[in-house]
């Protein structure tokens, strides 16, 4: 059910950006978010080159008319049938459609809250959600999104109104403020299926769908509902992770938790510290190929490097360049 964002007592100042967000950080990553596009041009060192980009069906186009040819024209769009009808050739003239919507998919279950180094997994996807709404606000579409904790997945559909924003940003604020480490939750990993349902309610077409998780309980059924939605719409799987997916710690301990159950770790052992790079190595792997196969272009984002910073890469040179100017 779609469910209004409430009030949020925030927490402390001190905290955001690295173990909470709240709904004003959220909507001042505009500024930041400014030169950032979703749309090519862009150098082949952007997730949106090359093969990738192949994939991104870009806005969709409107028959205008049809009309004789005229130098310079597309030839790909000549009409055949008339052309031969009239003995003349004739071209049909499509315009670009003005508005894509935007549909977030964030992630805020109890296996977000965690990080080792500058900001916990649940922080980095509400950044990155926020940065993609002010992208594809600036370029004049809709926006919304689907936000999911363990006990609940609010919908929020799309509309291109500051109003809708602030909601979504509410929604995501609210659900990321119930994350504490003295949670007696666990994490509900049939929710991540669950919002990619509440995702095929709303996108029908033509969407771009960014999805924002560390896909935790990622199965067959995830790979399936993935494929039915990149069918008609763009996709993009923003993978966050932290760094202790590509290597253990050697010489400290490490406390990990959920909820109120407490494991120290001896890492300087190497019976504690190999089978869990091994264990972290092989899901990263296994969600990395969950991915491919569902034809989604996947974007790591880690937790231990601003967003923004990673973002402005991920999109390619030329764009971060041209972005500086307003920062």
């Amino acid at each position: 059910m779609p469910h209004d964002a409430a009030d949020v007592h925030g927490p402390p100042a001190s905290a955001i950006g690295s173990v909470y967000v709240d709904a004003a950080h959220l909507a001042g990553l505009e500024g930041r978010a400014r030169g950032l596009s979703f749309i090519a041009p862009a150098p082949v060192t952007s997730i949106l080159s090359g093969r990738q980009a192949s994939r991104m069906r870009g806005r969709g186009l409107n028959f205008e008319e049809l009309r004789g040819y005229l130098p310079g024209d597309d030839i790909r769009h000549l009409d055949w049938r008339v052309s031969l009808r009239t003995g003349k050739p004739h071209v049909r003239v499509y315009t670009e459609e003005r508005d894509r919507p935007l549909l977030v998919i964030v992630d805020q279950r109890m296996n977000m809250f965690f990080g080792s180094s500058r900001a916990l997994k649940s922080v980095v996807a509400a950044e990155a959600a926020a940065l993609a709404v002010w992208m594809a606000f600036a370029a004049g579409d809709r926006v919304g999104g689907v936000v999911f904790g363990d006990e609940e997945v609010v919908r929020v559909r799309p509309l291109r109104s500051r109003a809708r924003i602030d909601l979504l940003f509410g929604a995501i604020a609210r659900m990321n403020a119930s994350l504490h480490a003295e949670s007696l939750a666990r994490t509900n990993y049939a929710q991540l299926n669950a919002a990619l349902e509440g995702v095929l309610q709303i996108a029908s077409h033509d969407f771009l769908v960014c999805i924002m998780s560390d896909f935790a309980g990622a199965d067959e059924r995830t790979r399936r509902l993935l494929r039915q939605i990149a069918a008609h719409n763009d996709v993009i799987a923003a993978l966050v992770f932290d760094p202790l997916w590509q290597g253990m710690p050697e010489h400290r301990a490490l406390v990990v938790s959920e909820g109120r159950l407490q494991v120290e770790l001896r890492m300087e052992k190497e019976r504690v510290r190999a089978p869990l790079a091994s264990l972290f190595k092989g899901r990263a792997a296994a969600i990395a190929e969950l991915l491919r196969t569902s034809g989604v272009p996947l974007m790591a984002l880690s937790t231990a490097e601003p967003v923004v910073d990673q973002v402005r890469r991920l999109f390619g040179e030329r764009v971060r360049r041209a972005a500086q100017g307003g920062l």
